[in-house]
């Protein structure tokens, strides 16, 4: 069967998005870590699904997909590709999108200049609803990662993040730290890690290694974390620009009720794979563009 996508980014965090609605679409694993791969596949962070919704009073389901081929609760950046996918193919006339997703229900709102606002909704900081291992909730908690402590917030935008404060994101040891955070015991269900630098009570610069992933250019969910986390502990104010490595967000969090982000996202190209070409690493000609 032939699938049509498009490759979508949203400040370089990178995306194949499959309509679901009008097509019929069977996911495995193993396909989806093929079809991630750089070099001999499309490339890509997540795989985002667009298919009906199971309520009435949302527009879609929002299904996400890590390179790797596991599932996962939400991702930001993928949510603003996703308005933008539905609104440009027609799938709905409404700027205003109403989806479902693993994580929890989200408003997503396209601007008349094509940036897109996304009503993360209320973060989660109860231990439990993260999950981490801590018997009470707290704005810092100590980490034993590799023989030293770190002092981490813990959040959840629907999925959970650990926030690191750093002195510079630049020297920071994502690659070798970023591993060891995203599977340390203390979260049952991994964490995203991420490592914020304070420019002023404004600004922040971030680096996330994403569960699944690896480092990526942007991570939206990790940028409303880093904030929530920021302004928890009296570092930041309550409208911050994250600059990551792909660009910038703005996030807004009155300290209480949901968090909002703004940021852009792009259209890479469109495509058809076969889903039932005979795939290995050294074979890509399943997909034609």
């Amino acid at each position: 069967m032939r699938l049509k996508f498009t490759k979508m980014h949203g400040l370089g965090n990178d995306f194949m998005v499959v309509d679901g609605v009008t097509q019929n679409v069977e996911l495995q694993e193993s396909l989806i870590e093929q079809w991630a791969d750089r070099n001999f596949g499309i490339g890509f962070d997540q795989l985002l699904l667009v298919e009906p919704p199971s309520r009435p009073d949302r527009d879609f389901r929002y299904r996400i997909f890590n390179a790797d081929g596991s599932e996962v609760e939400n991702c930001g950046n993928g949510a603003r590709c996703f308005a933008r996918f539905v609104l440009d193919n027609k799938l709905i006339d409404s700027p205003l999108i109403r989806v479902e997703t693993a994580g929890g229900d989200l408003e997503l709102n396209v601007q008349p200049d094509g940036q897109v606002t996304v009503n993360m909704g209320r973060p989660r900081l109860r231990p439990e609803k993260i999950p981490f291992n801590a018997t009470e909730r707290a704005n810092l908690y100590p980490l034993v990662v590799d023989g030293q402590t770190l002092q981490i917030s813990a959040v959840s935008m629907g999925n959970p993040h650990s926030v690191l404060k750093v002195d510079s994101v630049a020297q920071a040891p994502v690659a070798t730290l970023g591993p060891l955070i995203e599977s340390h015991s203390d979260f049952p269900q991994r964490v995203n890690a991420g490592f914020m630098e304070i420019v002023d009570r404004n600004n922040i610069r971030l680096r996330v290694f994403e569960r699944g992933v690896g480092e990526t250019l942007a991570c939206g969910t990790g940028a409303c974390a880093a904030v929530v986390a920021g302004i928890l502990n009296g570092w930041l104010d309550h409208k911050v620009a994250v600059e990551l490595p792909g660009g910038s967000v703005v996030i807004e969090w009155p300290g209480d009720g949901n968090v909002m982000m703004t940021g852009p996202a792009a259209s890479v190209f469109e495509g058809y794979i076969d889903t039932h070409q005979s795939y290995s690493l050294g074979r890509s000609e399943g997909v034609s563009v």
